[in-house]
């Protein structure tokens, strides 16, 4: 069997953004033109879950706590949360 050959070898890492940028400059000019007025998808109401339920009182004094260096850190409790989290995403209740 013959071997595979693979090319060079580049390093992982982030994409050089004027590369896409010009790479992407010529395709916007054609999908602008043939976008429509209005939005392909209409959002109900009836799906919009609101703000987010934050006790904003509560969350100033566990910052607080943490600054001062008052908050108990117990790393026991912290992992079993992180396994009970974790067993909760996969039973799906």
């Amino acid at each position: 069997m013959p071997p595979i050959e693979l090319g060079p070898v580049r390093a992982i890492g982030a994409i050089d953004a004027r590369l896409a940028r010009k790479a992407g400059s010529q395709s916007e000019r054609h999908v602008e033109a043939e976008r429509p007025s209005e939005p392909a998808v209409v959002r109900s109401e009836a799906l919009d879950p609101g703000a987010a339920p934050v006790d904003a009182e509560r969350v100033s004094e566990i910052r607080k706590a943490i600054e001062s260096g008052s908050y108990p850190i117990v790393p026991t409790r912290i992992a079993d949360a992180m396994i009970a989290a974790g067993l909760l995403l996969r039973s799906g209740k």
